[in-house]
């Protein structure tokens, strides 16, 4: 049987959609911690059917746009002295900066570097995202 201990000072990222959880391991630099960290996959969920968590015992400071742009449906437990003191409901940012890039060669973004990468979110239920400057829809299942 497989035995995860509990965390008594970090982080639990949890209800991450399935097979999902190894993007965000690697997004956020996981593989390369000197910390205890687990990804545990396909565990059974009454919500999902499936979920991903990852266990992070150190603090991070995450980016919760990010996060939420991966996948809306997470929850971030942060834990100290083995007990959750904030939970984190995670959803889709109404703007991300620096974090979509811009896929339209004519867009202001693809000729000056300075300028940064801004979408609006303009399609909940779709996850549609629409540059500024150029109206470039982006979806979140892109990513």
């Amino acid at each position: 049987m497989l035995r995860i201990n509990s965390i008594k000072n970090g982080i639990v990222i949890d209800h991450i959609a399935a097979g999902l959880g190894i993007k965000i391991f690697q997004y956020l630099g996981l593989d390369k911690a000197d910390y205890t960290v687990a990804l545990i996959m396909n565990v059974d969920s009454k919500k999902l059917g499936k979920k991903d968590i990852i266990k992070i015992e150190n603090e991070l400071d995450l980016d919760y746009t990010v996060l939420g742009l991966l996948d809306p449906n997470i929850t971030v437990d942060i834990i100290k002295e083995n007990v959750i003191r904030e939970k984190i409901k995670l959803s889709l940012p109404e703007k991300v900066e620096n974090v979509i890039k811009c896929k339209n060669p004519r867009c202001i973004t693809s000729v000056e570097k300075y300028i940064p990468n801004i979408f609006h979110l303009v399609d909940h239920s779709a996850g549609e995202y629409r540059c500024t400057y150029c109206d470039e829809i982006y979806k979140v299942s892109d990513l």
